[in-house]
């Protein structure tokens, strides 16, 4: 089955994940078909993304501030801040294993997400949480794991679709936050799919105007999901200081 056959589906609208005085609502490929990832591969080339086994794009009535963004990674150049934290990392071993439940994986997640989300609904994560959220039984996801000798630092959810690598969570010790381990991460993502020769690390949603999704411009060059169709967008960007 391929994308073009499947049947969509427009959610209810529900809180907004980004901002309060907003609502959302998205739209789902039909939920009775069971997904695979060579229709999520193309799924994903259309700007949807997944949380857990749920497959999903913004398509909110009165805001289209949720676009999807992608890097082509054959075009990127690093700026000098990403130069110096690759420098800075580069005594981090790094190391992919398939996507699992462990008790190291997940007590660095628990500390992570309490240190930077410690007044949401994500602080205080069950077992049960980290499992729905990272992963499914149709996903081919895994682990890009940076180590400090034997201790786990830094990981990059990651799931390889056909064309390239989608980064669908990281999360690193906030103890050792002067290195800039959010940014190491994608930068092993793009040094990895550049290895494998696949075209792009799909980055998930750029909201221009939300600090938290403010960092996705700083690689360039950055390909928007816009008008049904990917775009260069880094000439209309913010020149870089």
């Amino acid at each position: 089955m391929t994308s073009r056959q499947l049947q969509f589906y427009i959610t209810v609208e529900s809180p907004c994940s980004y901002y309060d005085d907003r609502v959302s609502r998205n739209l789902v490929p039909d939920p009775d078909l069971p997904m695979n990832m060579p229709v999520y591969s193309q799924l994903i080339q259309h700007g949807f993304r997944r949380s857990g086994s749920y497959c999903y794009r913004p398509y909110c009535k009165h805001c289209q501030s949720c676009v999807a963004s992608r890097i082509p990674v054959k075009a990127f150049r690093p700026n000098r801040s990403q130069r110096r934290c690759n420098n800075r990392n580069n005594d981090l071993s790094m190391s992919t294993s398939r996507a699992r439940f462990t008790e190291e994986h997940f007590a660095l997640y628990a500390k992570y997400l309490d240190s930077r989300h410690e007044d949401s609904s994500m602080a205080s994560p069950r077992e049960d949480d980290f499992r729905d959220f990272l992963f499914c039984d149709w996903s081919d996801t895994r682990y890009i794991e940076l180590r400090q000798d034997d201790h786990l630092v830094a990981v990059a959810v990651t799931d390889f679709v056909r064309d390239g690598l989608s980064a669908v969570y990281s999360f690193f010790d906030p103890g050792m936050q002067e290195r800039g381990l959010g940014t190491y991460c994608i930068l092993q993502q793009i040094a990895m799919a550049k290895q494998l020769r696949l075209p792009y690390v799909y980055l998930g949603y750029w909201l221009q105007d939300h600090p938290k999704m403010h960092y996705k411009i700083n690689y360039r060059p950055l390909e928007l999901y816009l008008d049904d169709c990917w775009q260069r967008f880094d000439k209309a960007l913010p020149s870089e200081p």
